[in-house]
């Protein structure tokens, strides 16, 4: 009979859930360690990936050879490779995480009420947190590194393009655990490995407390639709760069390039670019002409076509574009107001940057684009949380519900209220 559930489909089913009492059951023990615990796991998670860095580079060639023969997009492959460098980086993210504030028993408000009773709000792990992410195998080690230092446990369901790495990762991370005496099941991979085993995370409510994905517009958008535990959505990043009509129009080409070419493969890179009819002449030969010797291809609309015939035209669905690569849409536009227009039409709530000498365009600026960052006068590349000093992030939130932009370790927390009496009771 159709529809039925195959045996295959039950066994992993039930993986997936086993996982998750596990994780439950370390999240009740990582909840009550101190920070002391958590940091010297951290520490020893950092050591770890160090001291195994061959191990973890050697899984991370086969992911990334058979990425190559599928035919992957070179700016996904970025993002899918590791080497010594970004290993030593991913350990560097740990350490880095241990010298953060541990937000776990913060007193959000508190104070004494008529009656007498001392009321405090504390912050409190989730309890376990899922992940589901794309490409990026460093993202395993800093959010479980994350995860750890706020008491959560995690189970992480990594793309299958980085399956040997993140198996790799795990592996070495659990170890570290179980060597400073924290219970290794606070960091699992999700088993399985298509689309019915993260199926089955989303739909562990009550096992799973918070959801959270990281990756492109199709797997936040299959997350929050498919999902009945919680999810925090992160989202895809259409950044743009506004050049105002008293822009400094060096300054704006060092931002512009910065924020387009610096790593375009990244959420917090600009995809479009918005220049002021007042400076178009003197902006856009120059910026077009720098782009091309900086391999970016620029889809433009008429007006900027005419400044170059190596522009192609760009069409509507160039404007909504997270181009992930060496590509940017670039338009010229009439005002401000139009440029807060267009971004509002076509923005993903991400990172927005405006260019200017004017106190009052800025401050326009910020009012009106309702994005989680908005910049003057730097680039779009700054939305991080390393950047924020927030330690390494857990992704960056384009929604308005618990957490917005870059989410750090307070963002893993919930908070629930302790009181305190001396036999009060309510009359």
């Amino acid at each position: 009979m159709t529809g039925q559930p195959t045996d295959a489909n039950v066994s992993e089913r039930e993986a997936v859930l086993e996982a998750a009492r596990r994780a439950r059951e370390a999240a009740v023990d990582l909840a009550a360690r101190t920070r002391a615990d958590k940091d010297a796991a951290l520490g020893a998670m950092a050591a770890a990936l160090e001291a195994r860095t061959v191990e973890i580079v050697t899984a991370n060639a086969k992911d990334v050879e058979r990425a190559r023969a599928a035919g992957t997009s070179d700016a996904i492959i970025d993002r899918l490779r590791l080497d010594d460098q970004r290993v030593r980086a991913m350990a560097a993210g740990l350490r880095d995480i241990a010298g953060l504030t541990d937000p776990v028993g913060e007193v959000v408000r508190g104070y004494t009420l008529p009656n007498g009773l001392e009321l405090r709000q504390v912050r409190v792990p989730f309890g376990v947190v899922g992940i589901i992410y794309e490409a990026r195998p460093n993202v395993t080690a800093d959010a479980a590194g994350l995860c750890v230092k706020s008491g959560n446990a995690v189970l992480l369901r990594g793309s299958s393009s980085a399956r040997e790495s993140n198996t790799a990762i795990v592996a070495v991370l659990r170890d570290a655990l179980v060597a400073t005496g924290l219970p290794a099941d606070a960091i699992q991979l999700v088993p399985g490995e298509g689309h019915d085993a993260a199926k089955h995370l989303m739909r562990a409510r009550g096992l799973v407390d918070v959801l959270i994905p990281r990756g492109g517009a199709s797997l936040i958008r299959s997350v929050v639709e498919e999902s009945t535990v919680p999810v925090i959505e992160t989202g895809v990043g259409n950044c743009h760069v506004y050049v105002d009509a008293d822009a400094d129009l060096d300054m704006a080409l060092t931002i512009l390039l910065n924020a387009k070419t610096q790593r375009p493969s990244v959420c917090n890179a600009a995809e479009t670019v918005l220049v002021h009819a007042d400076v178009a002449d003197a902006f856009l030969p120059r910026a077009l002409s720098a782009l091309r010797e900086a391999g970016v291809t620029v889809h433009g609309d008429e007006r900027v076509q005419a400044y170059d015939p190596a522009v192609v035209p760009a069409t509507e669905d160039d404007w909504y574009t997270e181009y992930l690569s060496l590509d940017i849409a670039a338009r010229v536009v009439g005002s401000l107001d139009e440029a807060c227009e267009h971004i509002r039409r076509y923005g993903s709530g991400h990172t927005e940057a405006i260019v200017t000498r004017s106190q009052e365009a800025a401050r326009r600026f910020i009012q009106r684009v309702d994005s989680a960052a908005v910049v003057v006068n730097a680039s779009t590349r700054f939305t991080d949380g390393g950047e924020f000093g927030f330690g390494a992030e857990i992704g960056i939130s384009t929604q308005k519900l618990h957490a917005r932009g870059p989410m750090g370790l307070p963002e893993l927390t919930s908070t629930k209220y302790v009181l305190v009496g001396e036999g009060q009771v309510r009359g």
